[in-house]
């Protein structure tokens, strides 16, 4: 059964249609016989009891320059709609926050994935900590002393915002730096946030793994390698997707926190992991759909929209 989508995500006309997962999850909702609508997180609003929103019926094609025609602007009731896709960028902040809120109303009748609720609670870089076992060690404080205790026991760490995104404010520290007073003294006078900071990991040198889920099962991995010189990783800080396979750890990781996804609808998440450690697990806008696509073949988005149809049909 065709189902009536809508996309809350960022202008679609700033995209790159080579990597864009939003634009891969929409061609694909598109060639399954499915209706697409798309917003923008600004023109969300809650009405009355009624969670609207302003945009277009879009169509997308895969042609640079000229990837999308919209439809007529109109204002739609969401609850009309049979999925909502949580798909704007971070940085996660109270603008962010409040959407999950105003989307969470939607639900059980509309299906919203990432599941709202949960996107909220577990915030990539706090949902880690809830599995020791298979992180560095990591510490979140504020407090300057705390933070320095944190950095005496390892000697080499990273430093960076505890809600940034796309490798933005990522710091190595390492046992000969000068500057951790500063960087602290500028990260705190920017917002009220803590900071995170953990144990740096030597295999970054080699890339930084990012592994899809669906539905809380693993399928396919690539890599990420940071330029030379470059602690970061990130393709948003030029690091180069590469072909990589699923190791033995990887899937124990998998394994573990698999269940708790599935358990509270995360369909599509993206974790990171360095040599044998998980550092991040992305709920709120994970990419790489299309790099797996075109280094193995494997059509996770397909596989994505199964696990929805499963839950619609």
């Amino acid at each position: 059964m065709p189902l009536n989508v809508a996309v809350q995500m960022d202008p679609v006309e700033r995209i790159n249609i080579s990597a864009d997962s939003t634009f891969r999850i929409m061609e694909e909702a598109q060639a399954r016989g499915h209706k697409l609508f798309y917003y923008t997180p600004d023109r969300l609003a809650l009405d009355e009891g009624r969670v609207i929103a302003t945009g277009w019926p879009i169509e997308v094609r895969r042609e640079v320059g000229n990837h999308f025609t919209l439809g007529e602007e109109k204002t739609i009731d969401l609850a009309t709609q049979d999925v909502v896709w949580l798909r704007q960028d971070p940085p996660f902040d109270m603008g962010y926050i409040t959407t999950t809120h105003l989307l969470e109303q939607l639900m059980p009748g509309t299906l919203v994935v990432n599941d709202p609720f949960w996107v909220r609670n577990y915030p990539e870089k706090l949902l880690v900590t809830t599995f020791p076992d298979l992180t560095p060690p990591t510490m979140i404080a504020r407090d300057l002393d705390t933070l320095k205790a944190f950095k005496a026991r390892h000697g080499d760490i990273i430093l960076k915002p505890l809600y940034g995104n796309g490798g933005a404010g990522v710091f190595r520290l390492d046992p000969n730096d000068r500057n951790f007073t500063s960087l602290w003294e500028l990260f705190t006078g920017i917002n009220r946030e803590p900071l995170i900071a953990q144990k740096f990991l030597p295999a970054v040198s080699n890339g930084d793994k990012r592994v899809i889920l669906i539905d809380g099962e693993p399928v396919g991995a690539i890599n990420r390698v940071p330029l030379e010189g470059e602690t970061r990783s990130n393709m948003h800080a030029g690091g180069t997707p590469m072909a990589v396979g699923l190791t033995e750890r990887d899937l124990e990781i998998c394994a573990a926190i698999g269940p708790l996804l599935r358990e509270k609808g995360q369909i599509f998440v993206g974790i990171d992991v360095i040599g044998d450690w998980l550092t991040e697990i992305n709920l709120t806008s994970p990419t790489g759909l299309q790099e797996l696509e075109r280094f193995d073949g494997i059509n996770a988005t397909g596989k994505i929209w199964e696990a929805i149809e499963r839950r619609r049909g």
